[in-house]
């Protein structure tokens, strides 16, 4: 990757308000080039121009970190990354926030790879990439995350054994969807949601807290 792309890597993180150190600088550039390099060979992703990189997929998965580091307040826990892809938002969040234990499940197989060569590319000891469908896992994690996974209903449906006991779902959207949110199930309550405003890039996001309802 470019090294042209820190100096707006570092703006975006400015913008945000997120200090990192030059290492977790360094982790986010060398990830955006091992997306561009296997983006070549496989097809993890339909944007691989640097600098769409660092908006559509950096800086918009890092608009999610103050929210996330605001809720667990430098808690230890366990996140979810639900149909991960190239590892976004789940392996951002592992070299943003080292003391979240990280795992990115994916049906398909040449993508969990990816997240684990990435694992070993980065030194994230936090990460792990899983090739499986997401209600077949036997782990439960206290934060399931999804970004342009499936419906809001369809997410919290398929993962719901995945979650543990108090945990929440968290899903990136872009324009607020309010019929997903009108079809979700009595037993799942949205209780929360941020707009999100990604540095460089005029387009809508939101962020969706949801749990279950505590009427079940």
């Amino acid at each position: 990757m470019d090294a042209g792309l820190e100096p707006g890597l570092r703006d975006g993180l400015r913008q945000l308000g997120l200090a990192l150190s030059d290492a977790q600088v360094a982790q986010l550039v060398g990830y955006a080039g091992l997306i561009q390099k296997w983006s070549r060979v496989y097809n993890l992703t339909a944007v691989r121009e640097p600098g769409e990189i660092l908006s559509h997929h950096l800086l918009d998965c890092l608009t999610l970190i103050g929210p996330l580091r605001r809720h667990t307040a430098g808690r230890a826990l366990k996140l979810l990354d639900v149909g991960s892809g190239a590892g976004l938002p789940g392996v951002v969040i592992a070299i943003v926030c080292p003391e979240i234990e990280v795992d990115c499940v994916d049906t398909v197989a040449k993508k969990a790879a990816f997240i684990q060569q990435a694992a070993v590319a980065l030194k994230l000891a936090n990460l792990r990439g899983l090739h499986s469908r997401v209600e077949q896992l036997d782990g439960q994690y206290e934060l399931v995350t999804s970004r342009a996974f499936a419906s809001l209903a369809d997410f919290v449906a398929l993962s719901a054994a995945a979650l543990a006991e108090q945990g929440v779902w968290l899903a990136m959207k872009g324009k607020y969807p309010a019929e997903e949110v009108a079809a979700l199930p009595p037993k799942v309550e949205m209780f929360h949601v941020e707009q999100l405003e990604v540095p460089g890039l005029a387009a809508q996001r939101c962020l969706l807290w949801l749990r279950p309802s505590a009427l079940t």
